[in-house]
């Protein structure tokens, strides 16, 4: 491994929590598991030359025995407008084909570079990966396969859409028995003129039961739905709607997502979400799954009603628990190891060209690569550890070689201290018996005020980011009133 990298003059000295929870409150719809935030400016000082990228993944991923990975199909019928993935249209579906090569020939030069490794799991994600014809798909797996060794507990896992599921059983059938076992939905919302203002009407509630009776006659193992709630144009009752209907199809798991606007066509309605209805609909969603059976600790988003389980997938469940190295294969995926963070071509121009243009010239198609410093790294990891709620004390250590009491002495004070945070016992990951379980933990409490405390782990640039920067109402208020102005001007 690659020692991190020296931090810059904005990441030496960390912002006062009280100020940090505060700005992280401010800016709900940002301070989130989506770290970093503003990158351009909080990661610039560690961007490494294009030149230099090969050599400097091979070295950090020199001591990354096992990893996880992830293949990148970013084709969708529509771009939904809440989506703020790397995804291209319709009129690419028909590149699919050439896009699956691609993807084989970026690949076999990892598997150059790095040698044989283990994988611990491999999720197939979108876009929408179940568009891809199952002999495609199949070649995809069985080259994965033979390009690695599979450690304890691999598993496979893909998304898919209703409508897809719906309409092609046997492509479903196809995905199970060639050992996908876990298979995550979107439903997002059922009600159809929200539906419809998200682009997602082809997905509605018509596709809905045929979708769940073809996947569990596919055979697959575990079965997820995801959900969406905190849309601007959204009601307690409609949210309350999407929950029963979704408890109504009796999957395995169900996962919520908060919508987070950045990056999407609807990027302007977020100026009109408060944070009270959508702390109102979290505390609703909780409730009502919990009733039905599903649990989850506090701030996880996926609840499970299978017992010790912890409904995400394998290579997810492993990052957010150890923070463990994967790679990411396709259209602008991500690859993290222990130093570096890099971004794939076509992350920014959401276009194939730039992607496959680097892999016809025979080099890795790495758009952005970063090596960054610890105080990147360990707020990179906490921030996925926020998925389940909680931050794994022994995992944190292992990884970076000291205690979270001595990485964030204030922060841990100010939440234990303010009751965000308590020293548990984990419930997550149980599967895993190496680890210890002792975990610094959400309450619910913290669950409510989710965006101010992962903002205490933030390293000290993004803390800062987020002190001096205005609230997106303030943003939208202030546009508003610039507007008025001149069209006070244009009237005068």
């Amino acid at each position: 491994m690659i020692p991190w990298n020296k931090p810059a003059p904005a990441d030496v000295n960390r912002q006062d929590p009280e100020n940090v929870f505060a700005a992280g409150t401010r800016n709900h719809h940002i301070s989130n598991t989506a770290y970093p935030i503003a990158h351009n400016v909080t990661w610039k000082p560690y961007r490494v030359d294009r030149n230099a990228n090969a050599s400097l993944v091979e070295s950090a991923f020199a001591d990354a025995e096992t990893i996880s990975l992830y293949s990148h199909i970013p084709f969708c019928e529509t771009r939904c407008y809440f989506c703020e993935y790397t995804v291209v249209g319709k009129k690419e579906l028909d590149a699919a084909s050439d896009y699956m090569k691609l993807l084989s020939r970026e690949l076999a030069m990892f598997r150059s570079l790095l040698g044989e490794r283990s994988l611990s799991g491999f999720d197939i994600g979108g876009g929408t990966p179940s568009f891809v014809n199952a002999p495609l798909m199949a070649e995809h797996v069985d080259e994965v396969r033979k390009a690695f060794r599979t450690a304890p507990g691999f598993a496979i896992s893909i998304e898919t859409t209703p409508r897809i599921a719906s309409t092609e059983p046997e492509k479903m059938k196809a995905y199970a028995d060639m050992g996908i076992e876990r298979i995550s939905m979107g439903i997002q919302v059922v009600q159809p003129d929200l539906l419809k203002h998200l682009g997602r009407s082809e997905n509605g509630l018509d596709h809905h039961r045929k979708a769940c009776d073809h996947i569990r006659g596919a055979g697959f193992k575990k079965f997820n739905i995801d959900l969406m709630y905190g849309f601007a144009k959204q009601s307690d009752q409609s949210w309350e709607a999407t929950l029963r209907h979704a408890i109504a199809l009796e999957p395995d798991y169900i996962t919520l997502y908060r919508m987070r606007y950045k990056l999407t066509r609807i990027s302007a309605e977020a100026a009109d979400v408060t944070l009270e209805p959508v702390l109102r609909q979290a505390k609703l969603a909780s409730e009502m799954l919990r009733s039905a059976g599903y649990i989850a600790n506090p701030g996880k988003n996926t609840y499970s009603r299978i017992p010790k389980d912890t409904g995400t997938s394998a290579y997810l469940t492993r990052r957010v628990i150890e923070g463990s190295t994967y790679l990411g294969l396709g259209l602008g995926a991500q690859t993290f190891t222990d130093t570096t963070i890099s971004y794939n071509d076509g992350a920014a121009s959401k276009s194939i060209a730039p992607y496959a243009k680097s892999i016809a010239e025979g080099r890795l198609p790495i758009q952005d690569l970063y090596h960054l410093p610890l105080e990147h790294m360990m707020a990179k990891m906490i921030a996925v550890s926020f998925y389940f709620g909680e931050i794994r004390a022994d995992a944190f250590e292992k990884k970076f070689k000291v205690s979270l009491e001595e990485a964030f002495p204030r922060e841990i004070e100010f939440a234990l201290k303010e009751g965000l945070m308590h020293w548990s016992i984990s419930e997550n990951g149980q599967e895993i018996p190496e680890l210890d379980r002792r975990a610094l933990s959400l309450t619910p409490h913290g669950a409510r005020n989710f965006n101010g405390t992962i903002a205490l782990f933030f390293a000290p640039s993004v803390q800062s980011y987020l002190i001096h920067r205005q609230s997106q109402a303030d943003m939208h208020r202030h546009a508003a009133s610039a507007q008025l102005v001149a069209d006070k001007n244009d009237a005068a």
